[in-house]
């Protein structure tokens, strides 16, 4: 049975869900070969064997004898998506000057369900100590940024409850050992895009104003640059509370 005979057999729906099954086998670092993809999916291995082939002519996939890795087109399309991004577009300059100021590791991240996922990562000499990426994923709840998103995000709970009215949320080494993070959410409650962290070691980190006004500036200006292109669109035709801890100027409706 060929690819086409596969997806003639499923609906367009069934067939898509199996592909995105199979590149999800590919989160996480290193290459896989067909018995640990056909593991990891539960897909019959002769479907597995013709879908990977035939990602392997589109180079969504490339083969190296026994291995698979994700290809150059899905390097391709993720370089657009970022290009394409107007989040990225509003927050890499804010992110960059934080970076300068500090010294620390400063991440962009938004909300997925129960996860964050990493948006952007400015690392220099701690970010190799700290195991996160542009792309990866990890529970909301242990995470400074995570926490900080939550919150705004109407999160119950006597910690998030704090974190609302502080506008701000803190994390000491609770994901890492001997590092901490500050996280401010970009946007105000019940509109919140994003959430601004920075991390930095234990020892060197300052858990009050001095970094916490760093990383509020940060997200209030990535929150103006954004409302150029989407806040705008939120806004419109209603009042939004802002909550403690994020002092933003009054908006006019585009």
């Amino acid at each position: 049975m060929t690819v086409q005979a596969d997806i003639d057999h499923s609906t367009p729906t069934a067939f898509l869900d199996r592909v995105s099954l199979l590149l999800d086998s590919f989160d996480g670092p290193g290459r896989l070969t067909l018995a640990q993809i056909v593991r990891r999916t539960g897909l019959p291995r002769s479907s597995a064997h013709r879908m990977l082939d035939h990602l392997v002519q589109l180079r969504w996939l490339q083969r190296e004898g026994r291995h698979y890795t994700l290809g150059l087109r899905l390097m391709e399309l993720g370089s657009l998506a970022i290009h394409q991004d107007e989040l990225h577009a509003a927050a890499v300059g804010p992110l960059m000057q934080l970076h300068r100021a500090t010294g620390m590791v400063v991440h962009l991240a938004v909300l997925d369900g129960d996860d964050i996922v990493y948006r952007e990562k400015l690392g220099g000499r701690y970010g190799g100590m700290i195991p996160t990426r542009a792309g990866a994923r990890r529970p909301a709840a242990h995470t400074a940024v995570g926490k900080a998103l939550l919150a705004f995000d109407g999160r119950l709970g006597a910690t998030y409850d704090t974190i609302r009215e502080d506008g701000i949320a803190y994390e000491r080494e609770e994901s890492v050992s001997g590092f901490g993070c500050i996280a401010v959410p970009v946007g105000p409650f019940g509109s919140t895009v994003a959430a601004v962290s920075l991390c930095g070691p234990v020892g060197q980190m300052s858990f009050d104003h001095r970094y916490g006004g760093h990383v509020r500036m940060t997200a209030a200006t990535i929150w103006r640059n954004l409302d150029k292109h989407v806040a705008p669109v939120l806004q419109r035709g209603s009042s939004v509370r802002t909550m403690p801890g994020l002092h933003e100027p009054a908006r006019t409706s585009a």
